[in-house]
């Protein structure tokens, strides 16, 4: 039988990214005493009177058809965010989607195809590049370098810049290491897009997340609104991401345009997770900051833990629920360190290689789990290393 060439573009750039961490589920539900750090799931739950927002609204009655824009409650709040952020947005400039990642993919279906490229920043979160691959674009790595605290510098960006590229994908606060890229440095990055005439797409999904300074994005720089397209969700600012809700913000006609994708993917999101989210955003609750205090004290748990264990080198990171640690020194790949890690210690993290080329000398953990199990997850991973300089030692 025949299939479509998509399903080759996209061959293992999915689940097979996820090896380890399937592994480490597998052993799980055996009884197989397993510390997970793979996945970025939020150890809290949705805050209450969300929970409560979604039931009331289920039992008024909105669980019926919506349209394909969004339903007016969310669309409203989310012009009333963004419009603080830049003055202008309305509802022309808003498409609700569920989820950060389908908003990705619908947004990259109408700006890219076969023989376009897509700039996106090395390391990278897992499923970019399939968001690219699926149009028939090709992605095109702009390396983050660690001496930069993997910051996008706008050299490197228009080092990787080829006649081919229309999009730079860009991620901040970044997955996997946390950067956050300054006004400065956006404004300098915006720049380079601007002479080569280059959409960017912001996912900003870790806005809430900041654990010192300030959030910027290109989307709050005029000379960029005619060029921006932000996308953000509440998966990661609220704890919710099973409710699978979030949006695109960008220039009216490119919505207009993209309005026919949505629709033929989705035609609507379910209204009673459209009441829950316009509340969300209206509304202030305290689950943002609770997980910001929580994974910057992991953070400091880790550097403390892991200080002075041979070949591992933490980068703390600046936002987000992730940490990224060098294990180049302890002779072993991302790779193999994280297989050997669940093999040996029972420890599940991720390898830097399913974030790109630029992350193969890297691992990284997840935030969210309890302080204890983050503290003996160091202690097991230190054992590691520390054996693994033994056996380079004796093969010396």
């Amino acid at each position: 039988m025949r299939y479509a060439s998509i399903t080759d573009r996209l061959a293992r750039l999915g689940s097979e990214k996820w090896a380890v961490h399937v592994e480490a589920r597998r052993r799980k539900e055996k009884g197989l005493p397993i510390i997970e750090l793979t996945i970025g799931e939020p150890d809290l739950p949705p805050h209450e009177r969300l929970i409560a927002e979604a039931t009331r609204s289920m039992a008024a009655g909105r669980h019926r058809y919506s349209n394909g824009r969004g339903e007016p409650t969310v669309v409203d709040a989310l012009v009333r965010k963004y419009s603080a952020r830049r003055p202008g947005v309305t509802a022309e400039n808003v498409l609700c989607f569920p989820g950060t990642q389908t908003a990705l993919f619908a947004v990259m279906l109408g700006l890219v195809e076969t023989g376009d490229a897509v700039l996106v920043g090395d390391p990278l979160y897992a499923t970019y590049e399939g968001v690219v691959r699926a149009t028939g674009a090709e992605m095109i790595p702009v390396p983050l370098r660690p001496e930069k605290g993997f910051h996008m510098q706008a050299e490197d960006l228009e080092r990787a810049i080829t006649p081919q590229c229309r999009v730079l994908l860009l991620n901040t606060p970044h997955n996997p290491t946390g950067a956050v890229l300054t006004a400065e440095e956006l404004a300098a990055i915006g720049e380079v897009c601007r002479r080569h005439d280059l959409w960017i797409v912001s996912d900003e999904v870790y806005e809430e997340l900041i654990f010192a300074g300030r959030f910027a994005s290109p989307f709050d720089i005029p000379a960029l609104a005619e060029r921006t397209i932000a996308c953000s969700s509440i998966s990661k600012s609220h704890a919710a991401p099973g409710f699978r809700s979030g949006w695109a913000i960008g220039p009216a006609e490119l919505c207009a345009r993209l309005l026919s994708v949505s629709e033929t993917m989705l035609f609507g999101q379910q209204p009673f997770i459209a009441d829950m989210t316009a509340y969300a955003l209206d509304n202030s609750v305290d689950t943002s900051e609770i997980m910001r205090r929580s994974y910057r004290r992991r953070v400091d748990l880790i550097l403390a833990a892991l200080a002075g264990a041979p070949g591992l080198v933490p980068f703390p990171p600046e936002a987000g629920m992730f940490i990224v640690i060098d294990v180049s020194g302890t002779g072993m790949s991302g790779e193999d360190f994280a297989w050997a890690l669940l093999d040996e210690e029972e420890v599940a993290v991720m390898p830097g290689s399913s974030f790109g080329a630029g992350g193969n000398d890297f691992v990284r953990l997840s935030l969210t789990v309890p302080d204890d199990r983050i503290e003996e997850a160091c202690r097991r991973m230190a054992a590691l290393a520390a054996r693994s300089g033994l056996r380079r030692a004796r093969r010396a």
